[in-house]
């Protein structure tokens, strides 16, 4: 803990060695690439050196007033991820952990177990996905779109509230999918793993000769689990010696579609999932083939970009979105005076629609100016709760909320070298009121190859639907809920290096208050949700990455994270100290195979027990071959590949403390390409 202190008092110091004319690192820039000659592959490669997702416009990663970091489709290939959570498991300052049922990213070292990724703002295609009942955001199996559909992904850290409405309190994650002609043609895949886990892919992408461009998919996934899972909280005869058999599946489906013609888009993407939970989560009877939960996302999305010459421009966006989660759940009633087993139905219904316009205009001396505006109905928030056969009803509350906000950017060249980026929102929310967000970013670039980035930036999250108005016998909602919020402090250096290396270095402070969590009513004893915590983040991250033209690509991060809350002594519950992900993708055969290694080491985490579930290091291994034989993409990858017995802390929900994950695993996967 002191040494993190330490590092953290003299990160400043350590940046300003680093860009003083005496110490610049030795550069190797290359020349400008000539775009005419290069291959499409290679164009993509250009095109991820801008992000939108920072500012709400295109720009470039280094002017961006955040600290980005940016995964390709390559590289999803290449280390074999299977979803949105296995990206984000080797991102700078990112932690995953999963309960077996959902899996929930931390963000440099916040991470309550079980809050449904709330304060994290997931997009795709610029489009919100985060759930209007619970603010959720899935990153497993239930997103409403395949992996292989996805170009880039955007990784946003640091408050974003003055250009996104809402839950952007912690990093936006920007999904960016393909294009028709970047698929040309129809793709068919199938896989197999371990658990008899099966899935099959079909895309259709093509653009004709007028600019129409089309993308279609497909998906079907199934996994059974494996046959038996231990709980020694449940090692009783009265519940099977705490062996869950066959209760970890899963089974969904999925369908997307884009089309696009020049600035018009229409895009929508629709997901089905079934899963069980082994863990008993809720007081839910053990090891009863009767629980599962059902998840239906569905958003559908029309944008319209047009620019005037080169100074004026505008985009403007109508949605719509359909989140339904059901869950069944089997309860033991003898002890209210009811049958041994009941089946407890619980839903959340969410419905919204709503638009959003932006219009930008490039200024003198090239200052650039973003004005826009957004407008959101939740005209349902329905959430359910009642017992079926006795029919017994604990909730059924209609709950209907509106939004609206605006806000302006405004990116400001000082001089050659300095950039003021300069951002204000104002929100208005039915539910609590208003929110007003700055965000602000001096951009420094003394010479090619080095940046660096003050910033700052205010932020909140609205209270969601489930925690003002849930409300069954254990538990009762609280409307009187405010928002959270959190004001950002970050210094950022990127540097580039000798031989195709990146360095970035960046040092921060998160002081977030009135945290909204679940603490005991004095009054009733029923759990109410409140601003009880005040949460201060502190760290560092150091990260180096080289991708050379040869193909070799490899990198290596290195996290210190200190997260208090302020009322307790002692770490928050789920959060490491230490972070580190390693990778290295290798070409072999005129970069035809890759060999591939991701590795993440994730220190020892509190539980809400106040014990510690122990550090881990987990390696996967990949190896991927295109065109080795003709219109032929394989895979095969080896996941913990020591098999380290390893958990990650449990929820209030659950009676383990730890949830243990999986041991060695493995898929394979074939891709065709007609």
């Amino acid at each position: 803990m002191l040494m993190a202190k330490r590092i953290v008092k003299s990160l400043p110091l350590l940046m300003l060695i680093a860009i003083s004319p005496a110490f610049t690192f030795p550069q190797s820039v290359p020349p400008q690439p000539d775009l005419m000659n290069m291959s499409l592959e290679d164009l993509m490669k250009v095109e991820v050196d801008s992000v939108y997702g920072a500012s709400g416009y295109q720009q470039s990663v280094n002017d961006a007033p955040a600290s980005i970091t940016i995964i390709t489709a390559d590289e999803i290939k290449r280390y074999g991820y299977r979803t949105l959570a296995d990206v984000l498991r080797n991102v700078p300052g990112f932690y995953i952990a999963n309960d077996r049922l959902f899996s929930y990213v931390g963000v440099r070292g916040f991470g309550p177990p079980g809050d449904y990724n709330s304060r994290v703002l997931l997009l795709v295609d610029g489009h919100w996905l985060n759930d209007n009942v619970n603010g959720g955001a899935v990153f497993g199996t239930e997103m409403p779109f395949d992996i292989d559909l996805i170009e880039r992904v955007e990784v946003i850290r640091g408050p974003n509230s003055s250009v996104y409405i809402a839950n952007a309190l912690l990093a936006i994650i920007n999904i960016v999918t393909k294009r028709g002609r970047d698929v040309n043609g129809l793709n068919a895949s199938e896989e197999l793993g371990s658990s008899r886990t099966y899935k099959s892919n079909l895309i259709y992408g093509h653009q004709s000769r007028s600019g129409l461009d089309l993308l279609l998919s497909a998906s079907y996934f199934f996994s059974h689990g494996p046959d038996e899972l231990y709980f020694k909280e449940f090692d009783t005869p009265a519940t099977n010696n705490g062996i869950a058999v066959n209760s970890d599946g899963t089974r969904f489906g999925q369908a997307f579609g884009k089309l696009s013609y020049r600035g018009l888009s229409l895009e929508a993407g629709y997901g089905s999932s079934k899963q069980t939970d082994p863990t008993a989560a809720w007081g839910v009877i053990f090891d009863d083939p009767e629980e599962h939960i059902v998840i239906k996302p569905l958003y559908v999305d029309l944008s319209y970009e047009h620019h005037f010459g080169g100074d004026w421009g505008y985009v403007g966006r109508v949605f719509y979105d359909n989140a339904n989660i059901v869950a069944f759940y089997p309860f033991d009633a003898t002890a209210l005076g009811g049958p041994p087993h009941v089946i407890n139905k619980m839903a959340s219904l969410g419905q919204d629609a709503g638009a959003s316009f932006d219009l930008s205009k490039r200024l003198a001396r090239g200052q650039t100016l973003v004005v826009g505006t957004e407008y959101r109905d939740n005209f349902q928030q329905h959430q359910l709760d009642y017992e079926l056969q006795p029919y017994l009803d604990f909730l059924d509350s209609h709950r209907r909320s509106r939004l609206w906000g605006g806000h302006v950017q405004d990116e400001i060249p000082l001089r050659s070298d300095l950039t003021l980026d300069l951002g204000l929102s104002y929100d208005h929310y039915s539910t609590f009121g208003g929110a007003t967000n700055p965000r602000a970013g001096l951009v420094y670039q003394p010479q090619e190859g080095t940046t660096l980035k003050l910033l700052y930036g205010q932020s909140y999250r609205a209270p969601t639907a489930f925690e003002l108005y849930y409300s069954d016998p254990t538990s009762e909602g609280n409307p009187n809920l405010g928002p959270e919020t959190a004001k950002t402090t970050e210094l950022v250096l990127e540097q580039s290096l000798e031989k195709s290396f990146r360095l970035v270095v960046s040092g921060y402070y998160y002081p977030i208050r009135g945290v909204i969590s679940a603490v005991p009513d004095p009054a009733s004893g029923q759990l109410i949700y409140q601003n009880s915590e005040r949460v201060d983040l502190r760290g560092t991250e150091i990260a180096l990455k080289r991708q050379s033209r040869s193909g070799l690509e490899a990198g290596f991060s290195f996290s210190l994270e200190e997260a208090k809350d302020l009322r307790v002594p002692g770490p928050l519950v789920n959060s490491p100290h230490v972070l580190a992900q390693a990778n290295l993708s290798v070409p072999l055969f005129g970069k035809k195979v890759y060999a591939s290694m991701d590795a993440q080491y994730v220190s020892k985490r509190r539980t809400e027990a106040g014990d510690y579930a122990g550090s881990y290091w987990l390696p996967n291994f990949t190896l991927y071959g295109k065109k080795v034989l003709k219109g032929w993409e394989m895979s095969a990858s080896v996941y913990n590949a020591f098999n380290e017995v390893y958990g990650d802390p449990a929820s209030i929900a659950h009676v383990e403390d730890i949830i243990l994950q999986n041991g060695r695993n493995f898929r394979v996967k074939f891709i065709y390409h007609f």
